[in-house]
């Protein structure tokens, strides 16, 4: 039996999508770097900041977002559904945190 423990996502700049995606969704958060892993990240020429994959830990799931060459042609194939109490109020919050609105779908 096989359970879903990580969700990939490629990104230009995983470590602003896992903020943006971690203000989004509650009790998820971007996987804290300790001493170590700074260290290890320095050693490659690296900060958190230009870290090639970050991880956003929730509840019995990982979102982790990788770094991806910029000229790749097509358009990932996957998106994030969220639930909310007010749509237009989570609408106007996630564009102040740098989201726009593509397209809207009636009745899900």
């Amino acid at each position: 039996m096989s359970y879903l423990s990580e969700i990939v996502i490629d990104a230009l700049h995983p470590a602003s999508l896992a903020r943006f995606w971690e203000e989004v969704l509650d009790a998820f958060e971007v996987r804290a770097y300790d001493d170590d892993e700074i260290a290890r990240l320095a050693q490659l020429g690296l900060t958190p900041e230009t870290d090639p994959g970050v991880a956003l830990d929730g509840p019995q799931l990982t979102i982790f977002f990788q770094l991806c060459s910029p000229t790749k042609g097509a358009r990932n194939r996957i998106h994030l559904d969220v639930v909310c109490a007010s749509e237009s109020a989570e609408i106007a919050r996630l564009c102040q945190l740098g989201a726009s609105v593509r397209e809207r779908c009636e009745g899900y």
